[in-house]
C-alpha cells in the first residue's frame, strides 16, 4: 500500500508540475470543485432540466437521483475505507475539503453518475467527456489520488446504470397494471 501511495503521489506531483502554470487550469479546477461539492451542481442541473423539459421530466429526475445516490454511496464508502487525502509536501492543495478522507472521490462519483444519465437522456455520448475533466481536476487540486477518482467514476457509472434499470422496471410494472 505504501508503494501505491508513493507512486500516486509522484503522479500528482508530475501532473501538477505539468499544468500548474497553464492559464485557467487552477481557476477552472476550483470552479468544478465548487460545482461538484455534495453533488449540488448536478442536483441543480437535474431540477432545472425537470422544470424546463416537461416531456423528459422523469429522465431529468433520474439524473438527480443518480448523482445523489452515487454521492451517498461514496460518502459511506469513505467512512469504511478511511484512506487519507494526499499529504506529500510536494503536492499543492488548491481547495478546501469537507473531510480528510480521500477514497473514493465523491466528485468523480456524482459527476460520472450525472453525466452517464445525461448521456442516456440525450442519446449523445458527448457529456461523458466531462468525467475525465472532473477526475483530473481533483488531482490537479491535490485532493485525490488517481485510484480515488477511477474508483469513484466506476461507482458513479454503476449507480447511473442501476438507477436507470430500476426506473425502467418500475415503468414496465406501471404500464402492465
Amino acid at each position: 500500500m505504501k508503494k501505491l501511495r508513493a507512486r500516486e503521489s509522484d503522479a500528482l506531483v508530475a501532473l501538477q508540475g505539468a499544468v500548474a502554470d497553464v492559464p485557467g487550469v487552477l481557476p477552472t479546477a476550483r470552479g468544478l470543485s465548487h460545482f461538484g461539492e455534495h453533488a449540488l451542481g448536478w442536483l441543480g442541473l437535474s431540477a432545472a432540466g425537470a422544470a424546463l423539459d416537461a416531456p423528459r421530466r422523469r429522465a431529468w429526475l433520474r439524473v438527480g437521483a443518480s448523482a445523489f445516490l452515487a454521492h451517498a454511496a461514496s460518502v459511506a464508502l469513505k467512512r469504511v475505507v478511511r484512506r487519507p487525502r494526499p499529504d506529500d509536501p510536494r503536492i499543492s492543495v488548491g481547495v478546501g475539503t469537507p473531510s480528510k478522507l480521500s477514497f473514493p472521490s465523491s466528485h468523480a462519483t456524482s459527476t460520472t453518475a450525472a453525466l452517464v444519465s445525461v448521456a442516456e437522456l440525450t442519446g449523445n455520448r458527448l457529456p461523458l467527456l466531462g468525467v475525465p475533466v472532473m477526475m483530473v481536476s481533483r488531482m490537479v487540486l491535490g485532493v485525490h489520488f488517481p485510484v480515488d477518482t477511477a474508483v469513484g467514476a466506476a461507482i458513479g457509472a454503476a449507480t447511473a446504470k442501476a438507477v436507470s434499470a430500476v426506473d425502467a422496471q418500475a415503468d414496465r410494472k406501471a404500464r402492465t397494471r
